[in-house]
């Protein structure tokens, strides 16, 4: 198997965190190049040493970086994307330390390869009881009844290949009625409000803080015949401006989805409050097992009423209620 290196660079103080968020997009192993470990052990072992080589003093001016691996597949290509979404969130978490550039260098990074990969791999899927997402290079195919959603993967996160995303159209395809209102945080490619305005939603709007995801999720729209009359797509922190969240509007949705990570979710959670209706339906994933229960707490603490959970390998779905 064929793998990509992925290099984050950071600072010393920010290593914890950009872990953490690998960890969360489904990176199981990193390895952290950090030059004050090499400086160190100059240092303390230089009195076992005639010579230290020019190369390796250099080495101590380069800029901490952490490196994860991820396979050269579509699902690779998924996680990857996730992996930038995280990065673009970390650059906006005020966190009181250096996170240093956050700059990210991969061995994939040419976008012919990019889209040559996908198209080479990523083929007609089916999820859940009704949907097929397929790839727009595909023409000839057997869309078994189900409705179909067309996508150009792009460089952002949701080609529908990732459990977390299959989880929540499982959750939209359950608890969408005809002409809901729906808010899609963290919207990516689009993939889940596009979901749920062909799964018969009235109106879908978008946020993303990542700004390329605007243009990819209305490109996404267009090719399922959606266009900005029923479809709106924005750019920015939702956690921090007022004036965002004012735009997004208030008591205002049926159903908000948020495919994310468990710490912005976490984050989110008291301003999806603000936005969904009385009653309305909350579908959160991209969260690990080992942050369920965590997550289902500061929703409660939030009020709403947990309604299920969903499971695909170590992805966790909850799906919640506004209201007691």
């Amino acid at each position: 198997m064929e793998w990509i290196e992925t290099k984050i660079y950071t600072s010393k103080d920010a290593i914890e965190a950009v872990c953490a968020m690998l960890m969360e997009t489904g990176v199981t192993g990193v390895q952290i190049d950090n030059p004050e470990e090499v400086k160190t052990f100059i240092e303390e072992s230089s009195k076992y040493w005639d010579y230290v080589g020019e190369e390796l003093i250099n080495q101590k001016e380069r800029p901490v970086s952490v490196i994860a691996y991820v396979s050269n597949n579509p699902y690779g290509m998924e996680i990857l994307a996730k992996i930038k979404e995280g990065v673009e969130r970390l650059k906006t978490i005020n966190a009181g330390i250096d996170m240093g550039s956050l700059n990210i260098e991969t061995s994939c990074s040419d976008d012919e390869i990019w889209l040559n990969k996908w198209k080479e791999y990523y083929k007609p899927l089916k999820i859940g009881k009704n949907v097929i997402v397929v790839p727009i290079w595909e023409e000839n195919f057997d869309s078994d009844g189900r409705s179909v959603i067309k996508i150009n993967p792009g460089h952002v996160f949701g080609t529908g290949l990732h459990q977390t995303t299959q989880l929540c159209i499982e959750g939209l395809e359950k608890y969408l009625k005809n002409n809901d209102k729906v808010l899609d945080l963290g919207c990516g490619s689009g993939i889940l409000s596009v979901a749920a305005l062909i799964l018969g939603a009235d109106t879908a709007f978008a946020v993303d803080i990542d700004e390329n995801a605007v243009k990819t999720a209305y490109e996404n729209a267009q090719y399922n015949n959606i266009y900005k009359d029923r479809y709106t797509v924005v750019s920015g922190n939702a956690i921090e401006d007022k004036k965002l969240r004012d735009t997004i509007g208030y008591e205002k949705y049926d159903i908000v989805t948020a495919n994310i990570i468990a710490d912005v979710i976490i984050a989110f959670s008291p301003f999806v409050k603000e936005h969904i209706k009385k009653g309305g339906i909350f579908i959160s994933s991209g969260i690990i097992k080992d942050r369920e229960k965590e997550v289902s707490n500061v929703l409660d603490e939030n009020g709403f009423t947990i309604l299920e959970k969903s499971f695909k390998d170590e992805w966790v779905s909850i799906t919640a209620k506004e209201g007691k």
